[in-house]
């Protein structure tokens, strides 16, 4: 995606991703249905049978690695496929003699790890559900009442923490019956990790394999609450393989690539879990955990990370770019170690300023003469994930691609806008114990109600792509009736305001006019002199140089357009978006709706005569 010359781009010219071939089915009410003309083929139809043929076929290639903090050298931990399915086998066993209660889930709380890894692998491999909950909910937070809430959902028959010192007092406030698993700083009853990597295995465990069906489910997943209370999908194995092969046929080079890549989202969400580990397990690759993260403090292990690794796939979400480019931008050698031997790039969970995209295709041409190829794809955790790829070159960061194989997209007239429905067999059928919700997400074919809309990139030619076009349950009206699109529009005035805001709410509901709530930048904390990071919002806009700034790029951008499209007033915030409070997910997207209700005194204020406001005419 993005590349300035794209005939160059290797992928594109060697023909190794698939050429689009869409279909459109108009129907009389206005709707049309979207389909690729490549039908789905084959598939497996268990996760465990992945790891099984990488086992026979490549035993002594790395499957997963993670750094060694024990070692002085800071060495990595590295897990072949073979090792990785002896280990499974025998955890596997341990699960099992467990003796746990039929439905019962396996719940872990920490961040991604080798043992995560075997542990979840080994779960689906004799039948039992994984769930992965952020560990924001467990190790951060100080008030456990969400987590014990989404236990209390899980229903789980068995709970992991990588470090008993860490995520101990969290666990044993949960008042649920569970056995407990521990890999450091084991608590006084609980399990050790290695109890269950060194259980001899029998063949009770080749007998739960075959037990495992197509819908048997292999992970829960939670959403991540952006429009209300999260719910709890039930992802089957069927699911899972099928997404795997709809990408395959996108992406024809991945079959025989075995990628290396080096990724740090979580597991706790289907971008990190179904899509990038799922990918890495399929096709045979090796998947180097990132300690790092894209903060101040942490994305430098990343950088470093990188140099050792020098993965050949790319994954991450914008804001994880945004923290990435200035150290990219000012190391040679990180540039090129990310760059030099990459496929593909690619970013999802949010939508990619056109300004980030072009910052990183600039840098990619100072170590590569062949352009990069940038991509993106479009799901949701109901959809396991991938519902469209951009498997194809564009110009456009908004374009989210065609639809995979497989998948059925259907466009629906809803307000101003077309709201998108999905049908296939990657799609969810049912919430855990939510009948009502799982009735509710569905039309009347049978389509999922996934809540965003889009549009076609060239209404003459479905082959061209889906423009994004926000959330239809973010949208609202001005008092003159018009409707505002909250999240193209966001994203406008992210890349407008670039590098000064971090992120930014709109608002405007029943009101005459759009606002902003900005989440100041290090860039524009440095412009102002802040250089201890304490100033407050309103001091910050004190700053003549700040307002000016600001003030020129709203007013730039709105320049010539319409009330929906021009944001007249803006309030600096004094405190970053909060994980724990729910207003940012692990992924990095802001919720809109939370953002709002937890910070309605700032709205206000941003519609009175405050002289902290920021307006624009």
């Amino acid at each position: 995606m993005l590349n300035t010359v794209h005939q160059k781009s290797p992928l594109l010219r060697a023909g190794a991703l698939a050429v689009p071939q869409v279909t459109r089915e108009n129907r009389n009410d206005g709707s049309f249905v979207l389909r690729s003309a490549d039908l789905l083929r084959p598939y497996h139809r268990r996760i465990g049978e992945w790891l099984i043929e990488w086992a026979h076929k490549t035993p002594e290639a790395t499957f997963i690695a993670e750094r060694d903090n024990d070692d002085t050298h800071y060495a990595w931990r590295e897990i072949s496929y073979a090792q990785a399915y002896d280990k499974i086998r025998r955890i596997g066993q341990a699960l099992l003699n467990l003796d746990l209660p039929a439905g019962g889930a396996i719940v872990a709380l920490s961040d991604n790890s080798v043992n995560l890894a075997l542990l979840s692998l080994a779960a689906m491999h004799v039948g039992k559900p994984i769930a992965i909950v952020s560990s924001a909910y467990s190790r951060v937070a100080t008030d456990h009442a969400k987590l014990y809430a989404m236990l209390d959902q899980l229903a789980p028959a068995f709970i992991y923490a990588e470090d008993g010192e860490v995520y101990g007092r969290a666990v044993e406030g949960y008042k649920g019956d569970a056995k407990v698993v521990y890999t450091r700083n084991v608590r006084p009853g609980a399990l050790t990790f290695t109890e269950l990597e060194t259980c001899v295995p029998t063949d009770a465990v080749e007998r739960a394999f075959r037990a495992v069906t197509p819908q048997t489910p292999a992970r829960l997943l939670l959403t991540s609450g952006s429009t209300g209370k999260p719910k709890v999908v039930v992802n089957t194995h069927d699911m899972l393989c099928a997404n795997q092969q709809m990408i395959a046929q996108c992406w024809r080079f991945i079959d025989c690539s075995q990628p290396v890549v080096l990724d740090w989202l979580p597991w706790s969400h289907t971008f990190g879990a179904n899509h990038n580990f799922n990918l890495i397990l399929r096709n045979g690759g090796s998947l180097y955990i990132d300690d790092g993260r894209p903060v101040a403090g942490l994305i430098e292990r990343t950088i470093q990370n990188l140099k050792d690794v020098r993965p050949t796939l790319f994954f991450n979400v914008p804001k994880g770019y945004d923290a990435l480019l200035p150290l990219l931008e000012n190391d040679e050698e990180a540039a090129a170690a990310l760059f030099e031997r990459l496929e593909m790039l690619f970013f999802a969970a949010a939508a990619l300023p056109q300004k980030t995209a072009e910052r990183i295709q600039m840098l990619a041409s100072t170590v590569r003469d062949e352009p990069v190829f940038f991509t993106t794809e479009w799901g949701a955790t109901e959809t396991s994930p991938v519902i469209t790829s951009a498997h194809f070159w564009t110009s456009d960061s908004r374009n989210v691609g065609v639809p995979v194989p497989g998948v059925e997209l259907k466009f629906v007239p809803c307000q101003d806008k077309l709201e998108m429905r999905v049908r296939g067999p990657s799609v969810f059928t049912t919430y855990r114990d939510d009948p009502d919700r799982t009735q509710a997400a569905f039309d009347e074919e049978g389509f999922y109600r996934i809540g965003d809309a889009g549009r076609l990139a060239d209404p003459t030619d479905p082959n061209c792509g889906v423009i994004f076009d926000g959330r239809v349950a973010e949208d609202f009206k001005l008092t003159t009736g018009t409707w505002v699109s909250v999240g193209t529009l966001r994203v406008r005035v992210v890349s407008e305001l670039n590098p000064y805001v971090q992120d930014a709410v709109v608002t405007g509901h029943d009101r005459d006019e759009v606002g902003l709530l900005l989440f100041p930048s290090a860039a524009l904390r440095a412009l102002a002199g802040d250089h201890t990071a304490t100033w407050s919002g309103d001091q910050l806009a004190a700053c003549p140089e700040v307002r000016n700034s600001l003030t020129h790029a709203l007013a730039h951008m709105g320049a010539g357009l319409g009330s929906s499209q021009r944001p007249t007033r803006a309030v600096l915030l004094s405190t970053p978006p909060s994980l724990d409070l729910g207003e940012i997910t692990d992924k990095g997207y802001i919720n809109q709706r939370a953002v709002l209700t937890l910070r309605a005194s700032e709205v206000e204020r941003l519609y009175s005569d405050d002289v902290a406001v920021i307006r624009v005419r």
